[in-house]
């Protein structure tokens, strides 16, 4: 998520890949799924405010944070990865069952895309609502 959106708000790439590398498995505890942690850290970089504009800036995040993952807990159901995976991958079975069962490679990669899909609602939906803004890139 950081390293897909992150460029086009000012993050470059590597640092978004070395910021994201403890969000996956849900901090590697079954938590809070990486992509939705990632997601809400790009939904933090906007809008880009001067520091006097801080409260505003958090409150718009928070606004479009709540949003997006209230439209992902209603797709999923969760935004916890150890109820979106179906196992606890914070205990050595449950990892076990999750690398045997190819969960990171086959169930991870669209919890990721759905997520993107999300983002991009939430991001279009913000440009719209503030035309001086850009809108965001749709196309990945």
């Amino acid at each position: 998520m950081l390293a897909g959106f992150g460029e086009d708000h000012g993050l470059p790439r590597h640092q978004a890949i070395a910021l994201g590398r403890c969000l996956g498995g849900g901090m590697g505890q079954g938590l809070v799924c990486g992509a939705v942690s990632g997601a809400l850290l790009i939904l933090g970089l906007l809008p880009p405010g001067e520091p006097q504009d801080e409260t505003r800036c958090r409150q718009e995040a928070l606004m479009r944070g709540a949003q997006f993952r209230e439209e992902f807990s209603r797709r999923r159901g969760s935004l916890l990865c150890r109820d979106l995976l179906g196992v606890d991958i914070s205990t050595p079975e449950g990892r076990r069952q999750a690398v045997e069962q190819e969960m990171f490679s086959k169930l991870c990669p669209a919890l990721v895309g759905e997520a993107a899909a999300i983002l991009e609602e939430v991001l279009s939906e913000g440009a719209e609502a503030t035309p001086q803004r850009p809108a965001a890139e749709t196309t990945r």
